[in-house]
């Protein structure tokens, strides 16, 4: 590439690193107000999420669109073209959290005006949503720093994910919360929600360690 087309190709790759940065952010958002919602059987702000589905949409599809176009134009190479695929497969996960998000605040409106969390279980809830929202924001600085240092520590950061989700089934099993069967199984799918929010976001940051590296190991493991 000449001097101004290698400029004006990575002005278009920071823009979509801005764009996945929004997402991830997004995400964040998302899920805590879908945490805030199902702790509260807020099903305005349920349905505020879940209304919010286009503005991730429309990033997705900006991100796609920008990064095929860089593909047909510029013809990428090595480390170019990692980087392209890259934001691609982020993307994609960035979205299924987002929707991930939705799914919890669905249960708001499943179950609404009645709160889908049991009294037993509202600190359960209420940390799960915490550590998804801080792997949200880990996630947006590791795209924007790409620190790979950071993005390595992931996979441990959704340790504490982990352990919360077995702790919450442990509970269920153990001794199930009031509510019946009903709020066994609503529990039981708002955990996995939140794990699987986890697993996503652990896949973006192999993505940026991939980006990084080029060492194909940092995809083993990958949660899409």
């Amino acid at each position: 590439m000449s001097g101004s087309v290698r400029r004006e190709f990575e002005a278009a790759l920071q823009a979509v690193d801005a764009r996945l940065v929004e997402m991830a952010e997004l995400a964040g958002e998302a899920i805590g107000r879908a945490t805030t919602a199902l702790l509260e059987a807020d099903r305005a702000l349920a349905e505020s999420v879940i209304g919010d589905r286009e503005r991730m949409s429309r990033l997705h599809d900006e991100v796609e669109e920008q990064v095929l176009v860089l593909i047909a134009r510029q013809a990428p190479v090595a480390t170019d073209l990692r980087s392209l695929l890259a934001a691609l497969r982020m993307s994609g996960s960035l979205e299924r959290m987002g929707d991930l998000a939705r799914h919890v605040a669905k249960l708001v409106c499943l179950r609404h005006p009645d709160c889908a969390v049991p009294p037993d279980l509202r600190a359960d809830i209420q940390r799960m949503g915490d550590s998804a929202r801080r792997l949200a924001a880990r996630v947006a600085g590791i795209i924007a720093d790409r620190d790979l240092d950071a993005a390595r520590r992931m996979e441990a950061d959704d340790d504490e994910m982990d352990r919360l989700h077995r702790d919450l089934f442990t509970v269920i099993l153990r001794q199930p919360p009031s509510g019946g069967v009903q709020a066994v199984v609503d529990m039981t799918l708002a955990g996995r929600f939140y794990e699987r929010f986890g697993d996503q976001a652990v896949s973006v940051a192999h993505r940026v360690e991939f980006l990084v590296t080029g060492a194909s190991e940092a995809l083993h493991g990958d949660g899409s």
